[in-house]
This record gives C-alpha cells, sequence and structure tokens, in this order.
C-alpha cells in the first residue's frame, strides 16, 4: 500500500497515494500568510489546497520514490532553516525528524535536514517507499519495514548511534517532556522544536513552553499569547518563531548572523485570518 497523510495548508488533513492527491479535508484557516508569501495563495480552499500538494509532488517529488532530499535556505525563520543552519556550524551533530516513505529517521546532512524538514509540514502517517529509504540508507532509518513515526524512539536510536548533540522537532509537550528527560539520563544536548501548534489547547501550550527550547507559534492562539506573557525571544510578525531557552535563542541569532538576514520589525505585518 502507498498511503501517505499529511496535515498543511492550514492545518488541512489530505491523503495521497501513488502519487496523486486523492483526499482533501476542511481547511482550519482561510488565509496564511507564508503561503501568500511564498506561492501567492490568498484564499485557502480544497481547490487551492489540491492545486499546492499535487504541485510539491510533481516538483520535488513529495511522497514518491523521486523525492529530491536536499535543499538550501526556503524561509526566514523555520524550524528547518534553524537546524540546517545548527548543523553546518556545528553545534549539531545530527537531527531526528520525519520523511514521507521513511518515518522517523537520523539525518546528519545540513542540507538533508533542510530539504526533508522545509518541504513538507505536519506528517500524520506514511507507508515505506524503499527507494527512499535506499538514498536515505536503512541505518539511519528508525523502522525500514513499517515507516514507524516515533521521535521519541528516533533519539535513543540517535544516541545510541553516538551522536551527543541532537535537535528534533515534535508536535506535542508530551514528547518534548520525555526528550528532556532523556537529555538528562543520557547526558546528552536534545535541542527540542516544537511545531506545528496550530489548535494547540491552552494547558498544552503552557506545557510546552516548560520543556522546548524553540516553538513556532503558527495560527494558535494560546502559544502566541504565551510566548509573548512569558517574554520568551521572539522573530518574525506574520508567524511567530519562539527562543524559550537561553540555547533557543541562542540557536535562532546564530541562523540571522549566519544567513546575514535583518530582523526587521513590521507593524501590521500579515496575519492568519483567524488564531485557534
Amino acid at each position: 500500500m502507498d498511503e501517505h497523510i499529511i496535515e498543511a495548508l492550514g492545518k488541512t488533513r489530505i491523503k495521497i497515494k501513488n502519487g496523486k492527491v486523492v483526499e482533501v479535508g476542511e481547511p482550519m484557516l482561510s488565509y496564511c500568510p507564508i503561503f501568500d508569501k511564498f506561492r501567492g495563495i490568498k484564499h485557502l480552499d480544497k481547490k487551492s489546497i489540491q492545486e499546492n500538494i499535487q504541485f510539491r509532488i510533481d516538483d520535488f517529488g513529495m511522497c514518491t520514490p523521486n523525492r529530491k532530499l536536499r535543499m538550501r535556505d526556503y524561509l526566514s525563520f523555520g524550524v528547518s532553516e534553524i537546524i540546517s543552519t545548527a548543523m553546518e556550524l556545528g553545534i549539531m551533530d545530527a537531527t531526528v525528524m520525519v520523511c514521507e516513505g521513511c518515518g522517523t529517521l537520523v539525518i546528519t546532512d545540513p542540507e538533508m535536514a533542510q530539504g526533508i524538514g522545509g518541504r513538507v509540514s505536519g506528517l500524520v502517517s506514511t507507508t515505506p517507499i524503499p527507494e527512499l529509504i535506499a538514498k536515505i540508507g536503512p541505518e539511519y532509518v528508525l523502522d525500514p519495514k513499517t515507516a514507524r513515526m516515533d521521535v521519541v524512539a528516533g533519539v535513543k536510536k540517535a544516541i545510541a548511534m553516538g551522536f551527543k548533540n541532537i535537535g528534533v522537532s515534535v508536535v506535542s509537550a508530551k514528547a518534548a517532556k520525555e526528550l528532556k528527560m532523556l537529555e538528562k539520563e543520557h547526558g546528552v544536548n536534545v535541542y527540542v522544536f516544537v511545531v506545528h501548534t496550530t489548535g494547540m489547547s491552552e494547558e498544552e501550550a503552557r506545557e510546552v513552553f516548560k520543556y522546548a527550547d524553540v516553538v513556532t507559534g503558527c495560527a494558535s492562539k494560546y502559544v502566541r499569547q504565551q510566548g509573548m506573557e512569558s517574554g520568551a525571544f521572539k522573530v518574525g510578525d506574520s508567524v511567530p518563531v519562539f527562543g524559550v531557552t537561553d540555547r533557543g535563542q541562542r540557536l535562532i541569532e546564530e541562523h540571522i548572523k549566519y544567513t546575514g538576514k535583518k530582523i526587521e520589525h513590521k507593524p501590521g505585518a500579515k496575519q492568519p485570518d483567524r488564531l485557534i
């Protein structure tokens, strides 16, 4: 079976089979400033979402054996960009991510971290694509037979492989907490990035700020609120990214220095049509 489910473009649930979009759910948002800026999408509806996802499939092989795995910077302050820079600078020696066709995997190449993390957000489930697993190297994939997704197990694998400074993207406070416990237990550095936060509850947003190093605001009412109330370091006006810990702030600042991009605060910057 070849089936991949992602949440993207206003946290819409999308199903892809055999290189085609076969199902598009109802978007939570009708406008996202990121997709307006980079793809010129003014309104998120089933038609514009299906067209964008099919474009990704045709352009870089998303969810297919032709998937391009390497990429340079795309967004200014996206999580994959921050992780990629940290790997280039030697702050991190590996990162744990999820990729369609592979599930959870350990990545040691900065351009691959960007190519995998920067092109697809919100992977919900996937099935193995043997050609992709072979390209990446089965030894770096948590479970080549099932393409299982489990980032905590992925970090355990990275630790067992000998890595000491590990970046990881998660979508829940529970995973963030477990990773902080792993960090203490094994005496390594686990840099926790919480992403895909649209729709997160107030209670979970509070928990996330206890355990994460970096958190994306997305269209989350409570993550943005918690970020501002906590006084966390912030970049981005349309879609904020928060450096919660000192080292989270450092990662963002190192990325800014590395890219040479200036931080310009823009009053009245475009926002999602609503916060959830």
